[in-house]
């Protein structure tokens, strides 16, 4: 048994034996990076638009924190779950 290998026991058999392989069950696709990129550029851009506006306008209390939540509360882990229907699963059996 490869310890550091090893993930969890319940998820894939392979072998008469439960384990699956870290790495090849976490890939990220094309679209990942992809809404991981926009969630960055719109904690970025809230950032900016707290740092020019006024300390007690709109923008400042109101449009750039709605920016940074998005971003860091849907946006990113959005782009850390999200998984393509089109993508073969690593435990799907190979034919």
């Amino acid at each position: 048994m490869k310890v550091g290998r090893i993930f969890s026991p319940a998820v894939a058999k392979q072998n008469g034996k439960s384990e699956i392989h870290l790495f090849e069950g976490w890939a990220l696709g094309k679209k990942n990076y992809l809404f991981f990129g926009i969630g960055l550029a719109t904690i970025i851009a809230g950032y900016i638009v707290m740092a020019t506006g006024d300390v007690n306008s709109f923008q400042s209390l109101t449009l750039a924190p709605i920016m940074l939540f998005v971003g860091y509360l849907v946006i990113i882990p959005l782009a850390l779950v999200f998984r393509d229907n089109d993508r073969k699963s690593p435990s799907a059996p190979e034919n």
